[in-house]
């Protein structure tokens, strides 16, 4: 668990812990605790006691980090499937902990409102229970994470954009968690079609949880675009060829994009189609 949780010296120091932990059990422990007790305004935003800041998060021996064009396709129709596909949403998830975290504690000199820190240590909280809950059916499976490779383009994405909140959203929020909306309902479908009802209730939580995240990103990104003057769908295309390789992939969840905030004239133009 997260130990003492008095050791947290500030919203910030606390996320700082946990992105460095590879514990992931304490790792999540200290997401939720910070998050917890940020909610309950009994910790400052930063201390001078804070640990620096990782380039890298915190991660265990297992799994073995591969380029994703060596990432195996297993047909879900196979326990073994079934098992590389939650093991490879535990790993998203896993990651979308520490970017979560990496927002509020790289960017927590920003001029922001608290609101801000609010939305994305909820954020936090939620992907460190998605990231369990996946863990969990894993090993109801006879599996756990770290028994495959994984990939790590998710956390490449988040250094390139260290330096630009702006760009910090639009890349992770609004491209990486949004594409977590267009896959997934079809990933339930299928756990559903072959009988796996327990992979697919989690794989319901985590989508419907992924909602808001997008919305907490497309509030945030709005914001610092009208308070700089700039047209929110021009910024974003503009970001996003700048700071993310490869175009983005259709088909599109355009409900559940729009009920986020986002909606297509921000990302028809950045698709491969248009890029032709």
């Amino acid at each position: 668990m997260a130990g003492n949780p008095s050791a947290i010296t500030s919203l910030r120091g606390g996320a700082i812990d946990a992105i460095r932990s590879a514990d992931l059990d304490r790792k999540t422990a200290l997401a939720q605790e910070s998050a917890a007790r940020w909610f309950a305004r009994t910790l400052s935003l930063r201390s001078p006691l804070d640990s620096p800041l990782a380039d890298r998060p915190g991660r265990p021996e297992r799994p073995e980090l591969v380029p994703p064009k060596h990432m195996e396709k297993r047909s879900l129709h196979t326990l073994k499937g079934r098992i590389a596909l939650l093991h490879a949403i535990a790993h998203i998830e896993l990651n979308a902990v520490d970017l979560a975290l990496d927002i509020v504690a790289r960017f927590a000199t920003e001029p922001v409102p608290n609101s801000f820190f609010d939305g994305w240590m909820q954020v936090a909280f939620e992907e460190a229970k998605h990231f369990r809950m996946v863990r969990e059916r894993l090993r109801e499976l006879g599996a756990d994470y770290g028994d495959l490779p994984a990939h790590d383009g998710l956390w490449q994405a988040a250094h390139a954009t260290r330096t630009d909140l702006t760009a910090r959203l639009a890349v992770v929020p609004l491209i990486l968690e949004a594409r977590g909306l267009d896959v997934t309902p079809a990933l339930q479908a299928k756990m559903r079609e072959t009988g796996d009802m327990e992979s697919a209730a989690v794989l319901d939580v985590i989508y419907n949880d992924e909602k808001g995240h997008v919305a907490v990103g497309a509030k945030w990104f709005r914001f610092l675009c009208a308070r700089e003057k700039r047209d929110p769908a021009r910024t974003f295309q503009e970001l996003v060829r700048a700071n993310f390789r490869g175009s983005l992939k259709a088909p599109f969840n355009d409900i559940a994009r729009a009920e986020a905030g986002l909606t297509p004239s921000f990302y028809r133009a950045l698709t491969s189609t248009s890029n032709a």
